[in-house]
């Protein structure tokens, strides 16, 4: 059992049911995370139990996890990295750091609105590329999860005759470079970041503004050093082709 400590609710009170309204999580689902120690247990006025703003925060985060594919035991085990006596907008932080970087979000589209957005009809042989790269997934109702801003650009690399095999690879080594880069970058807010905003006691709702802005910067950085690093191999390969031996004309011999 976790040492919540005393926290201050005098600012916000909820009943168990006034909570369940505000946080869209069922009653019966507050009282099983309480009893899984994911929730501060209630202030209790006479047999009346009262829940705190950080009942609500604590809820908002853990339907963010949900919404992240988190399974029970991954929550709690997050739940249990926060501070017991972390205030309400430390507790919004973690969402904030949560929240999803893409601003597009996937459209679910029939076949027919996939070829219109497409401007073109797409192939079987199209979809597979299409997925193949990430920019759709087909669902069980015969329908697509589709990145819409992406698809412009997966249809030009399907009229510039992508191979599926291409595809399969390119996709494959882009993901495992941004998910190391994710987490050595994440790895690198935890460790260093946060601790520093903690100790000045900048207010949380600072980091979060910070945290926003910390995202454009961090694409376009990624982008500006993927290019650099484009360049630098292409310069490497042309400077080992002009040190390559050239064979012997016959007019030499």
């Amino acid at each position: 059992m976790r040492n919540w400590g005393v926290n201050d609710w005098a600012a916000q009170a909820y009943t168990l049911n006034e909570l369940e309204e505000r946080s869209g999580v069922a009653a019966r689902n507050i009282r099983f995370y309480t009893g899984r120690d994911m929730l501060p247990p209630p202030r209790r006025e006479g047999r009346i139990a009262m829940y705190g703003a950080e009942h609500l925060v604590r809820l908002e985060l853990i339907r963010e996890l949900q919404a992240h594919g988190f399974t029970l035991a991954a929550i709690t085990s997050y739940l249990a990295k926060v501070p017991t006596d972390g205030s309400p907008d430390a507790i919004r932080l973690h969402r904030t750091l949560l929240a999803p970087w893409m601003s597009d979000r996937p459209e679910t589209l029939e076949r027919a609105e996939l070829s219109e957005r497409a401007g073109r009809p797409l192939s079987e042989d199209d979809l597979e590329v299409l997925a193949a790269i990430g920019i759709l997934e087909p669902t069980a109702d015969e329908t697509f999860e589709v990145s819409p801003t992406l698809l412009s650009l997966g249809v030009q690399m399907l009229d510039f005759g992508l191979p599926l095999r291409a595809a399969q690879r390119a996709q494959a080594s882009i993901e495992r470079h941004a998910r190391a880069l994710a987490e050595e970058l994440t790895d690198i807010f935890r460790e260093d970041v946060w601790p520093a905003y903690k100790a000045t006691g900048v207010p949380a709702a600072d980091v979060r503004d910070s945290v926003n802005s910390f995202r454009p910067l961090t694409v376009q950085s990624f982008v500006a050093a993927y290019e650099r690093s484009v360049d630098e191999n292409k310069r490497a390969a042309a400077e080992r082709h002009l040190r390559r031996p050239r064979p012997a004309r016959s007019s030499d011999r």
